[in-house]
């Protein structure tokens, strides 16, 4: 069985990183982190912050198996990822202090992937 497969009836346990779109189980981000964020997330064994920095409400799935080569994922802003499935859209606002912290610690501009950004941000 596939490491990315959702037995039927478990989509409502799926959630999607407020930084990097991908959807994954809330267990895989509890047990693995997340597989692009994690360093700076730090989502593992961590359940306050799955809660607050990944969203139950999202639009909209690309499935991308190969990020570096796919259009799609660049049009995305999402070609530097791991391969996986990610939201189109993610609702949700990712804490201040989190998003203080990635932008002046690790130098990463958050861009909300819900469509709320706009030039002045």
């Amino acid at each position: 069985m596939s490491e990315n497969y959702v037995a039927p009836g478990q989509q409502r346990y799926l959630r999607a990183c407020m930084v990097c779109s991908i959807v994954m189980t809330y267990a895989r981000f509890r047990d693995e982190g997340c597989p692009n964020c994690e360093e700076f997330l730090r989502f593992a064994g961590q359940p306050d912050q799955i809660d607050s920095c990944t969203s139950q409400v999202f639009e909209g799935l690309i499935s991308l198996a190969n990020p570096a080569k796919s259009w799609v994922a660049k049009w995305q802003r999402l070609d530097g990822y791991v391969k996986g499935v990610y939201a189109t859209k993610v609702s949700g606002q990712l804490p201040e202090e989190v998003r203080t912290m990635i932008e002046e610690e690790y130098r990463i501009q958050y861009i909300p992937r819900d469509g709320s950004a706009t030039e002045a941000d």
